[in-house]
């Protein structure tokens, strides 16, 4: 009988280095993420989340170690013009919304498929509209960001990463600007992605929904992963210490 073999991980990092000037970030982080798959980053402040993500879509270039995202060496990469490609299977969306304030809603969808990857207008302002239906902002098109909530802004910029059509979109801390009653419609927007089958790599503070959501936790602390698991075991009966003490705290 022939075995299937599992397939390889969409995303991979091997031993992962970062230090800023003398402060060592990140201290040989490894993890794996499957195509369709949904994890979830967690750990105090300071602990290393966000540059994870920045090491995953070339933000930020490492000192040691290897990110393999699909077919691309991450690490390699070291023109812009070189992380174009790459930009556009991996979206990121972040905790302030980075909108251009000048530009209407729909331009802030359509500017980058139509400029960086020479789409053609009319073909991505379908897909733009198609877009802000999905995050529930139809007829907020030729509106400019100050003129919407922080929860609106947000939901644009999810929709303005999805417009690039990505395999992955990573989530840095996106309701963490936000009012309470405004959290609930950003999260609604991600829970549907991850249940489409969109790969999502999420930093979060909300633990309730990572633990809904997630496939698997990954749990750091002062640069390394301390544990990860899928959120009923990790969140039930975790083994370290470090991360019982982290969800006494925000549980």
């Amino acid at each position: 009988m022939t075995q299937v073999q599992p397939s390889a991980p969409l995303i991979e990092l091997r031993d992962v280095h970062k230090s800023f000037g003398s402060i060592e970030v990140l201290k040989g982080v490894s993890m794996s993420v499957r195509d369709g798959g949904v994890v979830c980053i967690i750990g105090p402040s300071g602990s290393g989340k966000s540059t994870i993500l920045r090491c995953i879509n070339g933000l930020i270039t490492i000192d040691r170690g290897t990110v393999r995202v699909g077919s691309f060496a991450v690490e390699t990469l070291t023109k812009d013009k070189h992380l174009v490609p790459l930009r556009h299977e991996v979206a990121m969306v972040f905790q302030q919304y980075n909108l251009f304030p000048h530009r209407t809603v729909l331009q802030n969808l359509t500017m980058a498929p139509v400029q960086v990857l020479g789409e053609k207008p009319a073909v991505v302002r379908e897909r733009a509209l198609a877009l802000l239906a999905k995050v529930r902002l139809t007829g907020k098109e030729n509106a400019y960001p100050g003129e919407l909530s922080g929860g609106q802004q947000q939901r644009v910029a999810i929709a303005r990463a999805l417009a690039m059509q990505p395999r992955v979109i990573l989530f840095d801390e996106v309701t963490a600007a936000l009012d309470p009653e405004m959290v609930s419609e950003v999260l609604n927007v991600i829970r549907e992605l991850a249940r489409e089958g969109m790969t999502c790599v999420l930093v979060t503070h909300e633990m309730r929904f990572a633990q809904e959501v997630a496939d698997e936790i990954f749990f750091t602390d002062k640069g390394v992963i301390v544990e990860h698991g899928p959120p009923a075991r990790l969140f039930k009966s975790p083994n370290d210490p470090r991360l019982k003490a982290f969800l006494d705290k925000v549980l």
